[in-house]
């Protein structure tokens, strides 16, 4: 049986959080105005203590790219809130997120703060503008994470990776980086606790905070080279790696539509 935590337990973890998204607001005001390398080194630090205080284990499996590799794109699938700081701890990146984040508090300036690329789903026209956005940030040596699956899941399913943002990869001539992101519970089985799948945020870390501990698999598949491939074929590449690694089975869908952009 899956152990809980004791009350008190969740009460303390629950206070150090505040604390520390205090901290994170405050260094997310002159975060801005750091070098890159001291942005990655913030960001890293804040989201590895974050884990910390969730009682969140990060184990990584496969190769990083290396800090002066250009032009880094991620596709990663989507599970929870907490993929974010997942991926922030093991190899700091820009994020492509829905715009209606921006306006969520504290969440909302740190996202911005951090430099997050904020797209509008319900304009079509908006895909043209963030693909040359994506590409413009990683031209200047910055990585970015996309979530191709368009929305989060359990855990137990790969779903369709959309194809939209990954026309940017092919502009830039990037490398994609498939990676793949697992929960487990203390038995070993997929943590479904983990999965943002509930109608608030509040309930989601109620459910976190009850867990002894979790642990996120992390793993970086070998990267694609986009010069040489549309956008479409990436992404049945990289959906199939993500689903590989996990031993998932895939989602598939008839068709894809250009305005099917990823929730962030």
């Amino acid at each position: 049986m899956q152990k809980n935590t004791p009350l008190l337990l969740r009460i303390i973890r629950l206070i150090h959080l505040l604390l520390h998204v205090i901290s994170g607001l405050l260094q997310s005001i002159v975060y801005p105005y750091f070098p890159l390398s001291i942005q990655r080194t913030m960001m890293q630090r804040w989201a590895t203590g974050l884990l910390s205080t969730l009682a969140i284990r990060l184990h990584c499996h496969g190769k990083l790219p290396t800090t002066d590799m250009p032009r880094v794109l991620f596709a990663a699938n989507h599970v929870s809130w907490l993929d974010v700081c997942v991926l922030m701890a093991a190899c700091p990146t820009r994020f492509v997120a829905k715009a209606e984040i921006s306006h969520w508090p504290v969440l909302g300036l740190l996202s911005r703060n951090a430099g997050t690329l904020f797209i509008e789903r319900a304009k079509r026209s908006d895909t043209l503008r963030i693909n040359q956005q994506i590409s413009d940030v990683l031209d200047k040596g910055e990585r970015v994470t996309i979530f191709p699956e368009g929305t989060t899941t359990d855990g137990t399913q790969i779903n369709h990776f959309h194809a939209s943002l990954l026309q940017a990869a092919v502009t830039a001539d990037a490398m994609l980086y498939p990676v793949a992101i697992g929960y487990r519970n203390n038995l070993g089985g997929i943590c479904k606790e983990a999965a943002y799948i509930d109608p608030s945020l509040i309930l989601s870390l109620q459910k976190i905070l009850s867990l002894t501990s979790i642990d996120v698999e992390l793993t970086f598949d070998s990267p694609i080279p986009c010069g040489m491939k549309n956008r479409r074929e990436l992404a049945r590449l990289s959906e199939q790696a993500v689903a590989n690694a996990l031993s998932l089975p895939i989602a598939h869908k008839e068709s894809e539509k250009l305005s099917d952009l990823p929730a962030g």
